[in-house]
């Protein structure tokens, strides 16, 4: 419980946000209070963004692996040699090249344990596709990396989280890959991580519908009625307390998502819309349902700003000490259930 946590930070794009906002979060002294970051990238591409950010003070500790990590400094493990040509705000083959070299070098020292959590600065999900990566995104990698049958996008803030029952796939084909062992699967990937992630004992989740007004009762579509209340009414027999399902546009414009601890979409934009225009600035995406902790800020790369200074560091800052937040519940999860007192049934006898 005492050992410093390593938190590694994948760059993302080289020619986006991901290092400004990096910067700019490492540039508080106060972060070193909480843990020990490691940016996997380059030290010449860290410099050529500190210099648009104007971040003169922060100098990194360049080191060959996490083992050599420097408590209160910032650490830099530097994952290539030559020179990268940056073009801040520009769609490139090297933007995409360079945030994979990061993110894989990242993601094996997460698996091997070298550092406790990741923290991935937003990729372009085009041109970072190559022969190891084949992923709609960073969700998808980091399964295949962990080698889980399922995971969670899970997107948290202090008022709302949410996680959406399918993700980056076409509009045309989200009713058809709902069904009722993915949307039980999801709850209970949900509820684990809300009792066991974020320590909320008997957590409430309201289950959208996936039609408008949840179907009125059939009037429009089927899935209500043949999916989604058979499968909350599978969670509930296996102690899961599911509530719905409710119509998507009421159940966020009235506030009801503040009476529960979680909400399960049907499809990304139906739960990230509503996420994002209320804690957008706040708002922290979590892969739930994996053995490793990754967080990353609920935005993108933002090429209209890129090299501008004029990012927010708030969300990437929010998903790092989430990502804390998180390894420190389940290291304390993991020593309390160490050595459990043994049951013993008391007798109805007394001496």
């Amino acid at each position: 419980m005492s050992e410093k946590i390593k938190v590694g930070i994948s760059i993302g794009d080289v020619n986006g946000i991901g290092l400004e906002i990096i910067l700019k979060t490492l540039a508080d002294n106060h972060i070193y209070d909480y843990c020990t970051p490691i940016v996997y990238g380059h030290t010449k591409v860290a410099s050529f963004h500190r210099r648009a950010t104007s971040i003169n003070e922060l100098n990194f500790h360049v080191i060959g692996d996490a083992s050599q990590a420097q408590h209160k400094k910032p650490n830099m493990i530097n994952c290539w040699e030559e020179d990268v040509k940056i073009e801040p705000g520009s769609v490139t083959e090297a933007g995409g090249k360079y945030a994979f070299l990061s993110l894989e070098r990242a993601t094996l020292d997460l698996k091997e344990g070298h550092i406790d959590a990741l923290i991935t600065a937003p990729i372009n999900k085009d041109n970072i596709q190559n022969d190891q990566f084949k992923f709609p995104g960073h969700t998808e990698y980091l399964q295949e990396r962990d080698g889980a049958p399922e995971s969670l996008m899970f997107l948290v803030s202090d008022t709302l989280r949410v996680g959406v029952v399918t993700g980056h796939i076409p509009i045309s084909k989200v009713a058809e890959s709902i069904t009722l062992e993915k949307i039980v699967t999801k709850l209970k990937l949900m509820n684990h991580s809300l009792q066991n992630d974020f320590w909320i004992r008997k957590p409430k989740i309201a289950v959208l519908g996936l039609n408008p007004h949840a179907s009125d009762n059939g009037l429009i579509g089927s899935e209500e009625k043949e999916t989604i209340i058979p499968a909350i009414e599978e969670a509930r027999n296996n102690d899961i307390l599911a509530f719905g399902p409710y119509p998507a546009d009421g159940f966020f414009a009235n506030g009801t998502y503040l009476q529960f601890d979680a909400v399960l979409a049907m499809y990304h934009d139906q739960g990230l819309i509503p996420f994002k225009q209320i804690a957008f600035e706040s708002g922290v995406n979590f892969t739930a349902g994996l053995s490793f902790v990754r967080t990353s800020p609920d935005h993108g790369t933002a090429y209209d700003i890129a090299g501008k200074n004029q990012a927010s560091e708030i969300s990437f800052r929010e998903a790092l000490f989430t990502a804390i937040h998180i390894v420190k519940h389940r290291r304390e999860t993991l020593e309390l259930n160490e050595n459990p007192l043994v049951f013993t049934k008391l007798s109805r006898d007394r001496d």
